[in-house]
């Protein structure tokens, strides 16, 4: 067993390509090499050719759990709940379950214990995100008005009593709500976060 070499790969994720380098051993191998470690739990599969080395993943922040959401499924970025909770807009409090939207398709991903979850949204609607450090996330409006929008589409629990409004840039959701559809605009009226003006 060579986990030794393999432990010469210090990033956050790889694929077969950097398990050939680190093993000496041809692509095909690699492709073997990594299906049998992460049959016997020394690697974690995210997806289809991409792996954690299973210590990295056990002490993963939450932040590298962000990143592998991006690249577990792509394009997609943080938001909804887990961004509104990151941004502290939220009382509610997620553990190892983290939303994102995306433009593939609505999924979800079981990684050992952590859930990642995915709503597909409309391309129009794709935007307001931001990269911070090595993920993508949507800005605190943005997760807002995503949540909103699947809400009143009936796709979408919000709890609206969790949330703590005072950090939002009125403006911004105000800007930014105008490309929505107006259920999504009567919505935030109903509950007090667009002006009538």
């Amino acid at each position: 067993m060579k986990l030794n070499e393999l432990q010469q790969i210090h990033k956050l994720f790889f694929g077969h390509e950097e398990v050939a380098r680190a093993l000496g051993i041809t692509l095909a191998s690699a492709r073997v090499a990594a299906t049998r470690y992460a049959r016997r739990g020394l690697l974690v599969r995210v997806k289809r050719n991409v792996y954690v080395q299973r210590e990295r993943w056990n002490n993963a922040s939450l932040e590298d759990k962000f990143q592998l959401a991006n690249i577990a499924q792509v394009p997609s970025y943080i938001s909804l709940t887990t961004a509104l909770e990151h941004h502290g807009l939220t009382t509610q409090m997620q553990r190892d379950f983290i939303e994102s939207v995306a433009l593939m398709r609505t999924t979800q991903i079981q990684v050992k214990q952590t859930l990642f979850s995915y709503t597909k949204i409309a391309g129009q609607l794709y935007f307001g995100f931001q990269k911070k450090n090595d993920y993508f996330i949507a800005t605190p409006e943005k997760a807002l008005l995503d949540a909103v929008y699947l809400a009143s589409l009936g796709r979408y629990a919000l709890d609206f009593s969790a949330l703590e409004p005072e950090r939002l840039d009125q403006e911004v959701l105000a800007a930014m709500s105008e490309q929505f559809p107006a259920r999504t605009r009567r919505l935030l009226l109903s509950h007090g976060y667009l002006s009538r003006a």
